[in-house]
């Protein structure tokens, strides 16, 4: 199959919209963080249903200023699943924290709360849960869990635009919740993030944590209705969100639920065609209740009753034209991990267990029903050739 019948993993949906936007930031004459960055915020804060929307440049970034809000100290422990991107642990790092890593839920890919109870310390301060692939972490056993033990609830929610819990979008259910806006996620900037909030103390940390520590609108220092004095009130970050960029978010906010409206489609077309196959394991969708942001669709082969392995299969489908990835490497068998804490892949036989036998599909709200039709196929055709044949002993 030639370049141009190929099947990407993602591919960004952009369109005149977001080229109109960012024309206009670049001819405005105001390319940093301003007024259109402003308007993202509150557009979002808007969509979200919460009281406050910060933009910054990563969720990344948004993960350690809520880490920087809650006080996070040298010697805490952060609980934090190890089937997630590394993002989510090594932001405890950056204050001298320790990421203490969690097992999966058997047979899912989110944090299991019971296991990360068992790993709760004098130290521990907080918890960090992933919406992996945009399925709705188990929010009610971990706001228990933090409401016993004293904990904070950070929720890292990258794969989550638009998910919600029993009825409650992500981003106003926990103290605070960090989104990704990087190029492959639901909605895009190109890099960016943004961390929500109903609480105005951790609302103004961040505020001014995330531009150097400077003092409340910073940002117009060079407009005509700033002034150029300016005073440093912490050691602070440098996380703004630029306008070009957030002229992208605006555009691609207005489109959100049509992009999750063709994610769900395509998962449904998915799953309605590969059910058929026991020697595929299907993606959990959620409790009742939940809305599956459909970020990511997550396959999980059987090996008991294949005889293809999951890099064999990535290769095949490389091979017919279909662009495939692996969600996640789980923390625990990353050489910085193992050799700072020790981590082994009998501490966390769940994770291990998915990520052994995983692969993402391609879903993004572009595709076509051709592409749709030619990623089932592929699979199917795979799925048919490789079975295990069971062979019964004549009586």
């Amino acid at each position: 199959m030639n370049d141009k019948n190929y099947i990407p993993f993602h591919r960004p949906s952009i369109g005149q919209e977001e080229m109109d936007a960012v024309q206009q930031v670049l001819a405005s004459g105001w390319l940093t963080t301003g007024r259109v960055a402003m308007e993202f915020e509150q557009q979002f804060a808007a969509y979200i249903g919460c009281k406050h929307a910060l933009a910054v440049n990563s969720c990344t970034a948004a993960l350690q200023l809520a880490l920087d809000a809650i006080g996070l100290q040298a010697g805490d422990e952060v609980l934090l699943p190890s089937y997630t991107f590394t993002a989510t642990a090594e932001v405890a790092t950056y204050f001298g924290a320790r990421p203490v890593l969690c097992d999966s839920l058997p047979g899912g890919f989110n944090i299991d709360p019971a296991d990360a109870e068992q790993r709760i310390t004098s130290k521990t301060r907080a918890i960090i849960p992933v919406h992996i692939a945009g399925e709705a972490c188990d929010l009610g056993a971990i706001h228990e869990l933090a409401r016993r033990r004293n904990l904070h609830v950070i929720e890292d929610a990258a794969h989550a635009i638009p998910t919600s819990y029993k009825g409650r979008r992500v981003g106003t259910i926990s103290e605070m919740t960090a989104f990704s806006f990087y190029t492959t996620k639901t909605i895009t900037t190109g890099e960016g993030g943004m961390i929500t909030t109903n609480d105005d103390k951790y609302a103004d940390r961040i505020s001014l944590m995330r531009l150097h520590g400077i003092g409340r609108d910073a940002w117009k220092r060079y407009a005509k209705t700033g002034s150029w004095f300016y005073e440093v009130q912490e050691a602070g970050y440098k996380m703004n969100l630029p306008d070009i960029l957030a002229a992208v978010g605006v555009a691609q906010l207005k489109k959100a639920d049509l992009f999750w409206q063709k994610r769900r489609e395509i998962a449904a077309f998915y799953r309605q065609n590969l059910s058929q196959f026991e020697e595929l394991q299907l993606p959990p969708v959620g409790r009742n209740g939940d809305d599956h942001a459909w970020h990511l669709f997550i396959l999980r082969l059987r090996p008991d009753l294949l005889s293809i392995a999951r890099n064999e299969m990535i290769e095949e489908l490389k091979a017919d034209g279909i662009g495939t990835s692996v969600h996640f490497i789980p923390l625990h068998r990353h050489p910085y991990y193992v050799r700072t804490y020790g981590c082994t892949p009998s501490d966390f036989p769940q994770a291990d267990d998915s990520y052994s036998r995983c692969l993402s599909l391609p879903i993004f709200p572009d595709m076509t029903q051709a592409e749709r039709e030619h990623v089932v196929q592929s699979v199917a055709r795979l799925v048919t050739k490789n079975r295990k044949r069971t062979v019964v002993a004549a009586r």
